[in-house]
C-alpha cells in the first residue's frame, strides 16, 4: 500500500549513500551479497523439487525451431549484465586474473539463470505467458517444511532487494566514471546527485506495468544486443584488422630497410 515514489526515493537514498564510496567499498558489499543471493535461489530449487512437474519441458523445440532460435533471438537481452564485463579490465588491481574473473561471472550467471528458469517451467509453464511481474516470489510461496516454517517468500523478497541495490549500484558507479572520463571532470560527487535525479525521473516515466513490460521486451533488450554483441563484436573486428594492417606495415617497412 505504499505510493511507489517512496518506494523509489528510498532505493535512490541508498544508491547514492553507496556512490560516495570508492569502487572497491561497493564491490566488497556485492560480494558479501551475491552468496546469499546464489544459496537462496539454490534452495528454492531444492525447497521445490516436490511440486515440479518435469514434462513440462516437452514438447522441446514446441514453439518450432524458427521461433526459438530466430525470434528467440530478442531474449539474449537477458545477459546485459554481460556488457558491465567491458568495463571491469581498468578497475582491477591485478588484470593478469581477468580472464579468471570473466569466467567465473559467466560460469555464476550461467548457473543463476538455469536455476531460475528451470523452477519457472518445472512449476507453472503458464506463468511464462502470463504478466506475472514476479513469478520466482510466486514460487517462494510455494515452500514449507511444517507448521512452522511456510510463507518464506519475505526473506527471498529481501535477499533479491539487496541485489537489485547492489546491481543499480555498481551500475551506477560504472556510469558516473565513463560520464567524468567523457566530460574530464576531476570531482565525480556532484554528479551522484544529478544522476540520482536522472534515475527518479526516467523511473516515473512509465504510467503502468504494460509500458514497463514493453520497455523492457521491447527496447532495453534490442538496446543491450546491440551493445553487448553486435558493437562488442564490432570492436573486436576493427581492433584485430588495425594490428594486422600494423603488422603489415612494420613488415613492409623492414623490408624496405
Amino acid at each position: 500500500m505504499t505510493s511507489l515514489i517512496f518506494i523509489i526515493i528510498t532505493f535512490i537514498a541508498v544508491i547514492c549513500i553507496a556512490l560516495h564510496h570508492r569502487f572497491s567499498s561497493i564491490a566488497k558489499v556485492n560480494l558479501l551479497i551475491i552468496p546469499f543471493v546464489i544459496i537462496s535461489i539454490i534452495f528454492l530449487f531444492a525447497a521445490n523439487i516436490k511440486n515440479f512437474s518435469f514434462d513440462n519441458i516437452f514438447p522441446i523445440f514446441g514453439d518450432g525451431l524458427f521461433n526459438t532460435f530466430v525470434t528467440g533471438l530478442g531474449n539474449l537481452g537477458a545477459f546485459g549484465g554481460i556488457t558491465l564485463l567491458y568495463f571491469i579490465p581498468p578497475l582491477l588491481k591485478e588484470p593478469q586474473k581477468m580472464k579468471k574473473v570473466y569466467l567465473s561471472s559467466i560460469i555464476l550467471g550461467t548457473v543463476y539463470f538455469l536455476l531460475c528458469i528451470s523452477i519457472i517451467l518445472f512449476m507453472f509453464i503458464s506463468l511464462m505467458y502470463t504478466n506475472q511481474i514476479m513469478p520466482l516470489y510466486s514460487a517462494a510461496r510455494y515452500i514449507e517444511f511444517g507448521n512452522f516454517f511456510q510463507r518464506l517468500e519475505s526473506i527471498f523478497l529481501l535477499i533479491w532487494i539487496l541485489q537489485m541495490v547492489c546491481y543499480l549500484s555498481i551500475v551506477s558507479k560504472l556510469s558516473i566514471s565513463i560520464f567524468k572520463k567523457i566530460t574530464n571532470i576531476t570531482d565525480e560527487k556532484p554528479l551522484i546527485l544529478v544522476f540520482g535525479l536522472l534515475i527518479f525521473a526516467i523511473s516515473l516515466f512509465p504510467k503502468n506495468y504494460a509500458i514497463s513490460k514493453f520497455i523492457e521486451n521491447y527496447i532495453y533488450h534490442y538496446m543491450v544486443i546491440g551493445i553487448s554483441i553486435i558493437l562488442g563484436l564490432s570492436i573486436l573486428i576493427l581492433a584485430y584488422l588495425k594490428k594486422r594492417k600494423k603488422k603489415e606495415l612494420n613488415a613492409n617497412y623492414e623490408k624496405n630497410l
